[in-house]
């Protein structure tokens, strides 16, 4: 149980490193009514979905099974392949976050210590992501059982950390002062042209709770320990985020310093001096390199699964027969990822928030359809609050999805290169379905699992 909620917490979270340019965006007091109120808009919600769909279908896949098995062939491919596009973006951000926390040890990896030399400053910060991500890699390789070892050690560290900065915040002895005057003046937006960019910051810090179904079937006892995992996760996520914020932001509101080039290190070390500092800037790494080990974990089932069902090249079904871990699939995934470490953190939160958004309205669907087709199958958990509740956990995501579009239409012109890759991801998937359904398994509409839930 508790190798599952931190191997959710980190397919979810892992703290609150990457939170920093929101309050840098929006400022102190909004950025933590934001904190506040993501979860009960987009965490909680889609957490519970998934605590009924996993305990209704826990298979290999997860969410790609559900859309499959409700909505029919098309729409499962869309799924998986808007996810995967999802993954890779998302899992791109770990080692480029990486790299801007290492530089608080080696400061010439700094974008501001390029000098005359920009070009090579670039290509050393993405070799060392590239190292990053063949570490993790490796780690995968082993088995699913290992990285959930390691995301046990890495949460145990990741959270302590921000418990000492906190720690030390309280014996300072003037924080709620410090606090009392930040509400007091911080009720003034400081920038009012982000919207899209502000999304993107909160979905990236508050989503993956449907990511952690993909491996469900290597879970013992999922039905019972998902719903259990998924409630200590989220509980601990909100606090994670919440508390450290609250500390940081009574010793500086710069936006400066709350940004992805300082952050947490620089925060830590006006708290406490140069070794907090040091012990969050080790976190911080420690958090990128477990975070990238779990999204790789769900994601590479995906095209091992659809790989299975003839959707994608044979050879990404294979699984390694000691392990059982579907290798290519990990390579491959991790070579992408390597590709798109090239870019900035804000350019891939935002390509991953708008791919997610489409992605999340198909799995709410797939919500409604199975309560409507099945209302009576056995499930472990169920959404409380019969249809009402069921319209909460729906629309509330939904709602979210249609203000991220609204924010992306209004602020396209800022935002053309991050909608270009979107519209080529979405017109790929449709042209992967049509160039391969002839030879994919027949799913449309059913499959093993609906049979069964007739059955029943």
């Amino acid at each position: 149980m508790a190798a599952l909620a931190c191997l959710i917490y980190f397919t979810c979270s892992g703290g609150a490193f990457g939170l920093e340019p929101l309050i840098g965006t929006i400022g102190p007091v909004w950025g933590g009514v934001m904190i506040l109120v993501a979860p009960l808009v987009w965490s909680l919600p889609i957490a519970l979905m998934v605590a009924e769909l996993t305990g209704l279908m826990p298979e290999e896949g997860g969410f790609y099974v559900w859309v499959r098995e409700t909505q029919g062939a098309f729409w499962g491919v869309q799924e998986a392949w808007w996810t995967l596009a999802y993954a890779v973006a998302l899992m791109a951000t770990f080692p480029v976050l990486f790299v801007s926390y290492l530089t608080f040890f080696i400061p010439a990896l700094g974008a501001s210590a390029d000098g005359p030399h920009p070009l090579w400053g670039a290509l050393l910060r993405w070799i060392v992501a590239i190292l990053v991500i063949a570490s993790a890699m490796l780690l995968n390789l082993k088995s699913a059982r290992d990285v959930g070892r390691s995301a046990k050690v890495g949460a145990v560290f990741v959270l302590g950390a921000f418990a000492v900065m906190v720690l030390v915040w309280l014996r300072r002895g003037n924080g709620p002062d410090a606090m009392a005057g930040v509400v007091a003046h911080g009720f003034e937006v400081q920038n009012h042209g982000a919207p899209l960019l502000v999304l993107s910051i909160l979905t990236y810090n508050y989503s993956g709770w449907d990511s952690a179904s993909t491996y469900a079937a290597e879970v013992d006892e999922p039905q019972r320990n998902y719903p259990k995992a998924i409630a200590i996760a989220l509980i601990i996520m909100v606090l994670s985020y919440l508390l450290p914020v609250i500390a940081g932001v009574s010793v500086t509101t710069d936006p400066k310093i709350w940004s992805d080039a300082a952050g947490w290190p620089a925060i830590a070390q006006l708290i406490g001096g140069r070794w907090l500092g040091s012990l969050l800037a080790t976190a911080g790494m420690v958090s990128m390199w477990e975070l990238f080990n779990a999204q790789l974990l769900y994601a590479s089932r995906l095209p091992y699964v659809m790989a299975c069902d003839r959707w994608l090249p044979k050879a990404l079904a294979k699984v390694s027969p000691g392990a059982g871990v579907p290798r290519i699939a990990i390579i491959s995934l991790c070579v992408i990822a390597g590709i798109f470490a090239a870019l900035s953190f804000g350019d891939l939160a935002v390509i991953q928030c708008l791919v997610y958004a489409g992605a999340i309205v198909l799995e709410c669907l797939a919500l409604v359809i199975l309560r409507a087709r099945h209302p009576d199958a056995p499930r472990i958990f169920r959404v409380p609050g019969g249809w009402w509740g069921l319209g909460y956990v729906c629309m509330a995501p939904i709602a979210v999805v249609i203000l991220v579009l609204f924010a992306a239409l209004r602020d396209w012109k800022s935002f053309q290169e991050h909608l270009l890759a979107v519209g080529l991801v979405v017109t790929s998937g449709v042209c992967l379905y049509w160039v391969r359904r002839r030879i994919a398994l027949p799913r449309v509409g059913g499959g093993e699992r609906a049979e069964l839930l007739e059955a029943e």
